[in-house]
């Protein structure tokens, strides 16, 4: 069969092609450009617990001697403070005695309280080029350097694609994926709309090397005393990198103002003083740039043979929300699927899943930004009035730094269509269906202690008994005792290849629960001890229903246009232009 085309050699479209190759299927990546990332320093990206463990996944990347920055949002600063007003102290301090006489004031800390790791802070080259080294020796993937994607033909057997530049060609392949960015040449040519707003936030961002009174924390200053009024007067954040470098970034005012270098030069210098008790720390400014955030949704993300992912079929970014981790949930999220079509053939029901879960879930993190957005961003109203309403404010602009609540968490599938009809013998854990399960330690079938996210990506269901004590004991003791045996019988005989694993314990699971869990970490279901009919028929459901004969006559010449693409918004505002 065909490999799989995929349009884009950024960290999506990379991440895919790793992401395929795990489970056996061949992809071809076109990159227009020579194959290499520009070094830019103002150019990082944000990674949370699950697309980390991803790329780690995938790639082994980060090693734990690569000196990165896991940025913990320990002490998030919130000052309230009378105009003209200025406060001496340093973020992490307490309130010094600098306020000026006879005025009021106070200082307040607003903790992290997420519970969870500390994001990821790095560089884009860095992932990108630890990426670029996961696929050099990888032999189901090839990179095509300078090929411009300028033409896409699909039938009933597969889609044709035809690239120029100094290499341009024509490229068959089984699908095409469009990983190519914000001005997606995939989606232009498949007509496919992409409304939204325009210019959202914007933001300038510097990358200097300079010490801070803390280290390897990042910082969000909601309203720096120094700057009361006037441009430039919003939000400050701070993220660390490597080797004492940081990277800040100013909320910029509404409009086009020019970000002019001696304007940039200015407020670095004021910010560092406001950070050091008015002194300046010497610094080197290494990189800068101003970030634009737009908010779009793309109106279907399957065409055909033709899908959508990452910056393509969506841009977000507002309120501390990170687009980058939404894209590689996109590439976990139909990988698996795409795997199971490559080797079993199309299904229709399970590739339209795709649109269905990522679409409607990434819609639903941009109708909560555009919700949040006047109530942080806005300088009157109700938030003027109502005591106590900052403190509110803080914690919901938090969610999106933190990754939790409806602007940052990773979210789940609970409407999905995949979703297995209710029975009687469902059980409720911590983890609701549809949501992504907890990383515990699980014995494979070989007899090991793993963890249980690192057997997800094989294109594999997953099948977790839990079963207190079986951790001190020797597999062999235990495999043929109890409901063993019986369970083991149930998974070979479900509708594709699973992997049986036993677990200690898991939050909120009773002894003898049974987990089913998608190839990319999703709960399908939590059974009370083995029931084979129920865990059968969640299987299926999850893999989107009957797989037989009957189900390739329906896929037929396979070009579904996808589910739920009708007209809708992007819960973003009317379309832009």
């Amino acid at each position: 069969m065909d490999p799989v085309i995929i349009v884009g050699a950024g960290p999506v479209g990379l991440t895919l092609a790793l992401a395929l190759a795990r489970q056996e299927v061949p992809s071809v990546v076109l990159d227009e450009g020579p194959g290499k990332d520009e070094q830019r320093l103002a150019r990082t990206v944000v990674l949370r617990e699950d697309t980390a463990a991803l790329l780690t996944r995938l790639t082994g990347f980060p090693p734990t001697d690569a000196g990165l920055v896991w940025s913990g949002w320990r002490s998030m600063r919130r000052r309230q403070v009378t105009r003209n007003v200025r406060f001496d102290d340093a973020p992490g301090k307490a309130a010094s005695a600098g306020t000026a006489a006879g005025a009021t004031g106070a200082t307040e800390d607003v903790p992290d309280t997420s519970g969870g790791p500390a994001p990821l802070h790095i560089a884009q080259h860095v992932l990108t080029g630890a990426l670029r080294a996961a696929l050099a020796n990888e032999r189901l993937v090839k990179v095509a350097v300078e090929n411009r994607l300028d033409a896409i033909e699909q039938e009933a057997s597969g889609v044709t694609a035809h690239t120029r530049g100094p290499k341009g060609t024509w490229w068959r392949g089984s699908y095409l994926i469009g990983c190519d960015g914000p001005r997606s040449t995939v989606r232009k040519l498949q007509d496919i709309r992409f409304p939204g707003r325009t210019a959202v936030e914007r933001h300038a961002v510097a990358a200097l090397r300079t010490e801070l009174p803390w280290s390897a924390e990042a910082l969000l200053h909601r309203a720096p005393p120094w700057r009361t009024s006037g441009p430039w007067a919003g939000e400050i954040t701070a993220r660390p990198l490597p080797d004492g470098v940081w990277r800040l970034d100013w909320l910029l005012p509404p409009g086009k103002d020019l970000v002019t270098p001696d304007l940039l030069v200015a407020r670095i210098r004021e910010t560092l003083a406001g950070w050091n008790s008015g002194s300046t720390p010497p610094y080197d400014l290494l990189d800068t740039g101003v970030h634009t955030i737009h908010h779009r949704l793309a109106r279907r993300w399957r065409a055909g043979r033709v899908f959508l992912a990452g910056d393509a079929a969506h841009l977000l970014g507002a309120l501390g929300t990170h687009g980058l981790d939404e894209g590689l949930r996109d590439a976990d999220n139909l990988a698996w699927k795409l795997a199971l079509a490559w080797h079993h053939g199309p299904h229709e029901a399970l590739l339209d899943s795709y649109q269905a879960e990522r679409r409607g879930l990434v819609a639903a993190r941009l109708r909560a930004a555009d919700q949040a957005l006047p109530l942080l961003r806005g300088g009157k109203g109700l938030r003027s009035y109502v005591p106590g309403s900052s403190r509110g404010h803080d914690a919901l602009l938090a969610d999106g730094h933190l990754g939790r609540g409806p602007l940052g968490s990773p979210g789940g599938y609970a409407g999905s269509p995949l979703a297995p009809p209710p029975t009687e013998s469902e059980t409720a854990v911590e983890t609701p269906p549809g949501s992504q399960v907890v990383d515990v330690r699980v014995t494979a079938e070989d007899g090991t202690f793993v963890r249980l996210r690192d057997r997800l990506g094989r294109g594999a269901l997953l099948v977790v008994l839990i079963a207190p004590g079986t951790g001190v004991w020797e597999r062999r003791h235990w495999v043929s005792a109890g409901i063993m045996p019986r369970l083991a019988a149930a998974v070979t005989a479900l509708p594709r290849p699973a992997e049986l694993l036993v677990a200690e314990s898991y939050p909120g699971a009773a002894a003898h629960t049974v987990l089913l869990i998608r190839p990319d970490g999703h709960l399908v279901t939590a059974l009370s001890g083995v029931r084979p009919a129920d865990l059968y028929a969640a299987a299926e459901a999850a893999l989107g229903g009957p797989t037989g004969p009957e189900a390739a006559a329906e896929a037929g010449a396979g070009t579904g246009t996808g589910a739920g693409t009708g007209g809708g918004g992007t819960g973003a505002g009317a379309e832009a232009g």
